[in-house]
């Protein structure tokens, strides 16, 4: 009697991968069944959960979801090999013991119901039996054999041979074992191979962006993500033809042969055509599923690569430092029609507009700067928000020459900024900035936008779809839903993260906080407008339709300034209140003297406050709170200083030192905004003297950053930078510069420093000369 296999559990096989124990695992899931969020349980159920941190909450989120529906769809087929009879022992275990939805389906595939197939014709014509006759027997002759099986249906020897090799190359593809193997070595042999889709489309100018790849092959597993999107974008338009090989056709020929029981070294009279059979079953079945199978492996892979890329970048943009609570004007830069002003108070709220012309072809330049000046002295302005795109460093300079006359009268003068537009313009056309800002014209609340983006980007950028805001590598080439997926968790992480103030948070901010939807942040605001300003967090719970869980999950996260409770501005959740209140009895003190005390919550001892629901992690955890309650995670805010008089890609040269600001950070490398508005790029490669596996580790979107020009091409609008400044630069292509070659070598200058791989090899860093090339290989053409 055959044993039953033994099939791990979901939490099983969840903390085998997660490296942590069953319990955990088991404990968690139970939460999030219950409806709890991973904010809320990493920080809120550490007791629970044996302190999982947010990212490990996220994996084990996805992959429940994953092995749930492995385990449906294994149920599913069972259940429909059973119906047909079929279903035996060694059937079912292998169904219970596959670890993945492709295996399930290797397995199911014999049994699948489907179109009849030219095998399915020919075993009705009753021609299963040659088949397995010539396998059996390969000295038999092929052509005399299949005259015994001659028949209404089939008409001559020739039909009969073809229905049985159609038998045998079903059966090759249907056998799970081996299209398994096959499309393992495929992915592990083989290799990604492009070129032109015609000569004629080589030509054309909307061609010359891929035309790196016009030769082009890559071993699968060694192809970055960003090239496989680039390739497969340069296929979707047109440009480009991919060809997926697996390596040496005869070693296939020799497992499809091995399986079927073919030998296909011996002499026999049915050899060739057994032979024959092999190699059609490899290249029109076989190859093709494991083609298929790698492609998408590929694609997988890479939208993985890049949607890991975007959420590092928009948690860095999303957590960037915010101005904070400071008058702000905001300037949307434009040239025709003119720049857009918007005056927001400290609370975000719009207070002045208006538009200048102070470039061609209006050129009231003098008449611009009165204007502003005007603003700024009538609503005492902090700062001065910058946008980025078409116009920006003309309009710096208007600002730049503003701020200086301001000083020469002694008096104090704002600070500018430059700030991303990305995704403004999305926001100002939304249904919802209508709503905020119903009596304003589209183009002014692109100037709202940016200037609240630099008073708190956080609560402005939510207003944004995720995959707008631009900090992307390849993301429109992503699958929309596994996008939408991460980027809404980076967002919920991050607004849960800081923390939202009650009283001001507009509707999209509400609606990350966790435990809150769309209506229940509707109606929070709906009722704080009709009621006035929360005094404490219980008065949510007389919002309509937010009940207890709703409260439970959402309350440690908002926080409510100046109200009745000093421990509501405080990450502390109302659930620990009593906590808070026994640290006060045994300390003798009042909570304003505990607050922000950090002698005295260092010398308390979180074991002598804990107890059966609020443990260790808790305690030390509202310790902390109360050191600095309610304090912000982001960084402290800071500018960049573009050089003067360099305000196009013309103006570089090789060699400059530039402050910039990182916009991007992918895979490859990193885009600086240097004011030229077009964004440089710093390859992984020239990032550090050590190596660099990730450019994350370095830089971060949003940080402020000293680089050298390594090189210019004007003609493609193409800026080469590196963070190292002892780097040698060259000058390529348009603006004079050497053609493209080396720059020579200076009499004295040191040879390139070496940097240490992760094997701890010394390697060369790229020169100069090479850095080209790396370029290319980035595929670097924003």
């Amino acid at each position: 009697m055959t044993q039953s296999p033994v099939v791990k559990s979901v939490n099983a096989r969840l903390a085998e991968e997660l490296a942590v124990r069953e319990a955990q695992v088991a404990a968690t899931v139970r939460l999030l069944d219950d409806g709890a969020t991973v904010p809320f349980i990493a920080r809120y159920r550490k007791e629970i959960t044996g302190s999982l941190d947010d990212g490990q909450l996220r994996t084990l989120e996805e992959r429940l979801g994953y092995l749930r529906e492995l385990d449906a769809r294994r149920t599913a087929v069972i259940a429909s090999i059973e119906e047909q009879g079929k279903l035996t022992g060694e059937l079912r275990t292998a169904l219970l013991t596959a670890d993945t939805k492709s295996r399930v389906e290797d397995i199911y595939l014999p049994y699948k119901p489907k179109r009849r197939t030219k095998a399915q014709i020919a075993r009705e014509a009753g021609l299963e039996p040659l088949a397995d006759r010539l396998l059996a027997d390969p000295t038999l002759i092929p052509e005399d054999t299949a005259g015994d099986f001659l028949n209404d249906d089939v008409a001559d020897a020739a039909a009969a041979l073809e229905g049985a090799r159609h038998i045998l190359i079903e059966r090759a593809a249907e056998d799970a074992e081996l299209v398994g193997a096959t499309r393992t070595k495929f992915w592990a042999d083989g290799s990604l191979r492009t070129s032109p889709a015609s000569a004629d489309v080589a030509k054309t100018p909307a061609a010359q962006k891929f035309r790196d790849y016009f030769e082009f092959s890559e071993p699968f597993e060694k192809m970055p993500s960003h090239r496989v999107l680039a390739v497969m974008r340069g296929e979707k338009e047109g440009v480009l033809a991919l060809n997926l090989e697996g390596g040496d056709d005869d070693v296939y020929h020799a497992m499809v042969a091995r399986t079927l029981g073919i030998d296909l070294s011996a002499a026999a009279p049915a050899t060739p055509w057994l032979a024959t059979t092999v190699k059609l079953a490899w290249r029109v079945k076989l190859m093709v599923s494991a083609a298929v199978d790698s492609r998408i492996r590929l694609k997988q892979r890479a939208e993985l690569d890049a949607v890991a890329v975007f959420a590092k970048n928009l948690k860095d943009l999303l957590l960037a430092a915010p101005a904070g609570t400071r008058t702000t004007l905001g300037l949307d830069p434009g040239f025709r029609t003119g720049v857009k002003v918007a005056v927001v108070d400290a609370t975000g709220k719009v207070v002045d507009h208006c538009a200048i012309f102070p470039h061609q072809p209006q050129q009231k330049w003098d008449q611009s700067k009165a204007v502003l000046g005007a603003l700024i002295a009538r609503h005492d302005i902090d700062l001065i928000a910058i946008g980025n795109g078409t116009a920006s460093r003309e309009t710096d300079a208007l600002a730049s020459e503003l701020i200086a006359d301001i000083k020469a009268t002694g008096t104090k003068a704002p600070v500018k900024a430059m700030v991303s537009e990305a995704g403004a313009s999305v926001y100002s056309a939304s249904a919802y900035a209508a709503h905020e800002l119903p009596t304003l014209d589209v183009t002014i609340r692109g100037a709202v936008s940016i200037a609240r983006r630099l008073q708190d980007p956080l609560a402005e950028l939510v207003k944004i779809e995720p995959k707008s805001i631009g900090v992307g590598q390849y993301q429109h080439d992503v699958t929309p839903g596994t996008l939408a997926r991460s980027l809404a968790a980076v967002v919920e992480d991050a607004v849960n993260a800081v923390g939202v103030d009650l009283n001001t948070a507009s509707v999209p901010l509400l609606a990350r906080v966790s435990g809150v939807t769309d209506s229940l942040a509707e109606a929070i605001v709906a009722h704080r407008e009709s009621t006035g300003p929360f005094r404490n967090r219980k008065a949510l719970l007389k919002v309509p339709r937010l009940g207890p869980k709703a409260f439970e999950q959402c309350a440690g996260f908002l926080r409510i300034n100046d109200g009745d409770d000093p421990l509501d501005r405080s990450g502390v959740h109302p659930e620990s209140y009593p906590v808070v209140r026994r640290i006060l009895d045994r300390s003798g003190i009042t909570l304003a003297e505990l607050i922000g005390d950090e002698r005295a919550l260092r010398s308390l001892r979180p074991s002598e406050f804990a107890d059966d629901r609020f443990g260790i992690p808790t305690v030390t955890d509202i310790l902390a709170e109360l050191e600095k309650p309610g304090r912000d995670p982001r960084p402290a805010f800071s500018t960049a200083t573009f050089a003067a008089g360099v305000e196009k890609v013309a103006d570089l040269t090789a060699g400059m030192v530039l402050e910039g600001v990182v916009t991007n950070v992918a895979a490859f490398g990193a885009f600086v905004d240097v004011g030229v508005h077009q964004d440089g790029l710093v390859h992984v490669s020239a990032m550090s003297d050590r190596y660099v596996s990730d450019p994350h580790e370095v830089v971060k979107s949003g940080q402020v950053v000293k680089v050298k020009v390594l090189e210019v091409d004007v003609d493609r609008q193409r800026i080469g930078l590196t963070l190292r400044l002892n780097d040698s630069p060259q000058q390529r292509g348009g603006q004079g510069g050497n053609g493209g070659r080396p720059a020579p070598k200076v009499k004295g200058e040191k040879t390139p420093p070496h940097r240490t791989n992760n094997s701890g090899r010394r390697e060369p860093t790229p020169s100069a000369g090479s850095m080209a090339q790396a370029l290319r290989d980035a595929g670097f053409g924003r």
